[in-house]
């Protein structure tokens, strides 16, 4: 492993660097302008602004509700907070899968209207002719492959991907064909961490695991899972670095308590007045009501 790459604002150059000296690229979720900017202070490479908002963010069961208009909504706060960290978007259900053109119109959106460095988009073979056209329009292209939670509907759960031979050659034909259509990285979801370490020496391009083992040039998870704030449930493949979540519920519980009881605001809460103002309102008297 060669020396740590400093950069002013992580680039596909950055990435490309990265995988050939070793180096492990960090990814979190990130949805709002708060949390980018803790991110991005903590030395995160790439803020993935995902689909996942959905399910985490706005209280759907999947991430098939999510629209363009909700991912150039989060992706904007995100990228004025990001001062070094890659933004990249995920492009939403349907808003490439239709057509090749409808997809790259999708991708200058989040590129023009959002500002995010880079989309990310879900499948193989089948788009990488999409890949190719957004690729060659000059927006960097982020795949995603193994467990795509756009396709939950067909795989009929979120069980582990690429477990026989058959799908585990699929899959690395699949990456193989994101990395000639001109994808600068591939993120693999729940899949045998011997099928992403395979797939990770046999294609230049870098893999960011999420539940693919230790092997993927780098890992992304989501970030309300890092931090305890999700709590419907815990994926097998997330670590829970904090929990944030219970001291929020608790400071919540204590501030409705303490504006019950009457504890809060306390005189440290208050603006005291001029005692002239305080002697005026007193000789003032309490006002009539207007129907007296």
């Amino acid at each position: 492993m060669g020396e740590t790459i400093h950069v002013k604002k992580v680039t596909v150059s950055y990435l490309k660097a990265a995988k050939a000296n070793g180096d492990k690229v960090t990814m979190l979720t990130g949805y709002d302008y708060p949390t980018a900017a803790a991110l991005d202070v903590a030395g995160i490479d790439m803020i993935l602004v995902g689909d996942s908002l959905g399910m985490v963010v706005l209280g759907y069961d999947s991430t098939i509700p999510v629209t363009m208009e909700d991912m150039i909504h989060h992706t904007k706060p995100v990228v004025r907070a990001a001062k070094r960290a890659m933004v990249v978007a995920d492009m939403p259900f349907m808003s490439y899968q239709i057509s090749k053109k409808e997809g790259m119109r999708n991708a200058a959106r989040l590129m023009q209207e959002a500002g995010a460095d880079a989309v990310k988009l879900e499948g193989g073979e089948e788009i990488a002719k999409t890949v190719r056209a957004i690729v060659d329009a000059g927006i960097p292209v982020i795949g995603h492959l193994g467990l795509t939670p756009q396709s939950i509907n067909v795989f009929g759960g979120y069980d582990l991907q690429a477990k026989g031979i058959a799908e585990a050659e699929k899959l690395i034909t699949d990456a193989q064909a994101l990395e000639t259509a001109g994808a600068s990285a591939i993120v693999l979801e729940k899949i045998p961490a011997p099928v992403a370490k395979y797939v990770t020496e046999n294609i230049g391009i870098s893999t960011i695991g999420i539940g693919a083992g230790p092997d993927c040039d780098g890992q992304v998870l989501v970030m309300h899972d890092v931090v305890g704030l999700f709590d419907k449930f815990v994926p097998k493949f997330s670590k829970q670095y904090a929990m944030i979540g219970p001291l929020m519920r608790q400071a919540f519980t204590d501030y409705v308590t303490e504006v019950k009881s009457g504890a809060f605001p306390a005189e440290e809460h208050s603006f005291p007045a001029d005692p002239d103002l305080v002697e005026a309102l007193a000789a003032r008297g309490r006002p009539r009501s207007k129907g007296n």
